[in-house]
């Protein structure tokens, strides 16, 4: 039997600095963007969604059809907070239809689509 007494360490303290955490919706914020989903889905407008998160942005991609590209894409950048705002819906052509400081706001956009003329 060797004797095993080096102890190599997994992780070293220059790998932790170089990593960067990435950024995603938070508790309040996801819920808020799932509440209007749910409302989209019920009318028929919406049929599926990714999350994805990075070091500069999260989104949340909506999709008509699964196999297709999204129709939007609701991101937050905090990095644009004190410019033009961390939230952002984005259209499939990749305009921006709304910005804005506060998600609530923002997401009022599709609270027009929700709205049906009642007879």
């Amino acid at each position: 039997m060797t004797d095993q007494t080096t102890i190599i360490p997994f992780s070293t303290s220059q790998h932790s600095k170089a990593q960067v955490a990435n950024i995603f919706f938070e508790r309040p914020e996801f819920e808020a963007i799932l509440n209007i989903y749910g409302k989209m889905v019920a009318s028929g407008h919406w049929k599926d969604y990714a999350i994805s998160g990075s070091k500069d942005e999260a989104v949340f991609a909506v999709f008509q059809k699964a196999s297709e590209r999204p129709i939007y894409r609701i991101t937050k950048t905090p990095s644009l907070r004190h410019k033009q705002g961390a939230y952002a819906i984005i259209g499939s052509q990749g305009q921006i239809l709304k910005r804005g400081q506060e998600l609530r706001q923002v997401l009022k956009h599709f609270d027009k689509k929700l709205i049906k003329l009642v007879q």
